[in-house]
């Protein structure tokens, strides 16, 4: 099936769509959990999806570097490698050219990173960003970007920005693949102008959907939110908006405010594995000893393995004991509890009171999420 996105309805500048592909339905806005090396750490696909997981995002440089592209491709792709029947993101490296910086050579041929694996070099173009992503197989792949840190000097951000534009248009010459929707990433920090001039020229390279890169790289919520809103304004109204690393409750509440379709980030599992759970009232943090003795679940109404059948003073006690189980139960709960809440604010949209939802979640949590 072809790659098409449907907007139904609109509440204010929060969207209610849906994205087909040929591995199924994205029902937007969406949280994407990340399987950075085909594996959302210490879940299996069919617990993913009993949380209502839609779409797994998987990465180009880590799966490259192991166990590459051409070993997936040889296995049938890596929904099949992985065993994920619904759909995959992969980006395509970019976010390592920030996070990865001290082993990185970067010019317009290419950005060659020394692994931190074993040391070897890898050489990602725009071009092979995409031969890497059309054989892993992913549903959407990402253009190549240059994501610099927030502290960057002006004149480099213009840089980045140019280098962008440049590596999207041949990253799109690179595409082969017609079941595979290519995203370009606008880049430009907290600078507004920039943004919006980046956003035009990739709009004019007419892509299937449109990502804002460059968030979470050290701004702060506010500059975050001051930038989001009109460079989201800018992106076109019938293709799905993706914004990069993004997950704070909070922020992506704001986020879905200014029009936002898609997210993704860490945090929900990543927080799990480290015995902190999300939940509506805001964060428990489960080794603390207040629940020692508390036979209470995380949340009542949730139907999570982690609510369902054990209380906190037994996921505090599996966190003290170093039990993995726990690590799996809270990134269960937290990946539930962020569904639960995209598919809240898909209900909220559809029946005109999105702002109400919104403002009321946020007062509740206050600055815990």
């Amino acid at each position: 099936m072809a790659f098409s996105f449907e907007l139904w309805k609109s509440d204010r500048l929060a969207r209610r769509g849906r994205i087909e592909t040929g591995h199924g339905q994205i029902e937007t806005p969406a949280f994407m959990a990340v399987g950075t090396q085909a594996t959302v750490k210490g879940l299996t696909p069919d617990q993913l999806e009993a949380v209502g997981t839609q779409v797994v995002l998987g990465n180009t440089y880590h799966l490259a570097l192991r166990p590459g592209d051409e070993l997936i491709a040889q296995m049938g792709g890596l929904h099949r490698f992985m065993n994920w029947r619904r759909p995959i993101l992969t980006d395509s490296g970019g976010y390592q050219i920030y996070s990865l910086a001290a082993n990185l050579q970067i010019d317009d041929r290419a950005a060659v990173f020394r692994s931190h694996i074993d040391g070897a070099l890898l050489e990602l173009s725009p071009e092979k960003a995409i031969s890497i992503q059309e054989n892993l197989g992913s549903d959407i792949a990402m253009c190549l970007d240059e994501c610099p840190p927030n502290d960057t000097e002006p004149a480099y951000w213009q840089e980045a920005v140019r280098r962008t534009i440049h590596w999207a248009e041949r990253c799109r010459n690179a595409q082969r693949r017609k079941d595979q929707a290519l995203f370009a990433i606008v880049q430009g920090g907290t600078d507004v102008e920039l943004r919006v001039r980046c956003a035009e020229k990739l709009i004019a390279l007419d892509f299937p959907g449109y990502a804002l890169g460059g968030f979470s790289v050290g701004e702060t919520p506010e500059q975050m939110a001051a930038a989001l809103e009109p460079s989201a304004r800018v992106l076109p109204e019938k293709k799905p908006r993706y914004l990069m690393g993004v997950g704070r409750p909070a922020d992506i509440l704001r986020a879905v405010a200014a029009g936002i379709d898609l997210f993704d980030c860490v945090l929900p599992t990543r927080n799990g594995r480290n015995a902190m759970a999300f939940t509506a009232q805001g964060t428990l943090r489960l080794r603390n000893a207040v629940h020692k003795r508390d036979e209470a679940p995380l949340e009542s109404d949730c139907g999570c393995p982690a609510c369902r059948g054990y209380g906190r003073a037994y996921l505090h006690h599996l966190f003290l004991a170093d039990e993995m189980l726990g690590c799996t139960l809270l990134s269960l709960h937290n990946l539930a509890f962020y569904n639960r809440l995209l598919a809240e604010a898909r209900q909220a949209i559809e029946e005109g009171r999105y702002a109400e939802f919104s403002a009321v979640n946020l007062a509740r949590w206050g600055a815990s999420i």
